[in-house]
């Protein structure tokens, strides 16, 4: 009698996941290591950002067109639905950006490159009002930089390039003013390099290119003054 009772708790818990996985969108329950389809961007981009949101939808940001020219235009992918929707329009067109998901939802999008050059902007993307704001100015112009959250809640900006070549330079974005504040300098001016939280909350900055655009071998620690803040834990 338990056996059967069991065996019948089995097959009706089978049951259970055969309707479940039946009811789910095809791209959840599809044959394993291949690629479907995920309908199709608004706007062709590319050198934009991906950043994923607490709701589970995607936000892309930014870009060059076909032709090269910077992009202001921002889109939503809801993996529901498996569509894309305007998310508004950044302030200023950019590429070569950053993109950093904050403690609060929101999303910071740092530097980059605009119309003439090299950007100091910043914007901030709220997702529960589909809208952009000013984030502050950055203490100079950067692309292809590296943008870290910090266990504070602070986002550590480092390197990339400007008019001037390579930067050392890194800088701290503070949510709660708003503005920015100099972070020291990279011991090694780089671009194109990344940028690692760690446990301890350094942040290991490694690679890259120098200003003659040569490979780097070399990596360094960033020591934050703060690690925690506002009930900011760890990762």
């Amino acid at each position: 009698m338990m056996r059967a009772i069991h065996r019948l708790r089995h097959v009706g818990g089978l049951f259970v996941a055969l309707v479940f996985a039946l009811s789910l969108p095809l791209a959840a329950h599809a044959v394993t290591n291949t690629w479907s389809a995920a309908g199709s961007l608004i706007t062709a981009r590319n050198a934009h950002t991906a950043t994923l949101l607490p709701s589970g939808q995607v936000l892309v940001a930014g870009g060059a067109d076909t032709g090269g020219n910077a992009l202001a235009s921002a889109e939503l992918y809801e993996p529901v639905t498996n569509t894309w929707s305007a998310a508004g329009n950044l302030a200023i067109a950019r590429d070569f950006h950053t993109a950093t998901l904050l403690p609060s939802g929101q999303v910071l999008v740092a530097g980059g490159i605009g119309s003439s050059g090299a950007l100091a902007s910043a914007e901030r993307y709220d997702p529960a009002t589909n809208t952009w704001s000013a984030a502050g100015s950055l203490t100079i112009s950067r692309a292809d930089h590296t943008a870290t959250l910090l266990p504070s809640g602070q986002v550590l900006v480092a390197g990339g390039f400007n008019i001037g070549g390579e930067s050392a330079n890194a800088e701290l974005y503070d949510r709660a003013t708003n503005t920015w504040s100099f972070a020291g300098s990279l011991i090694t001016a780089r671009e194109v390099h990344t940028a690692t939280l760690l446990p301890s909350g350094q942040v290991l900055a490694a690679g890259g290119a120098d200003t003659g655009y040569n490979a780097l071998a070399s990596a360094e620690l960033y020591y934050p003054e703060v690690i925690f803040r506002d009930g900011f834990d760890m990762p």
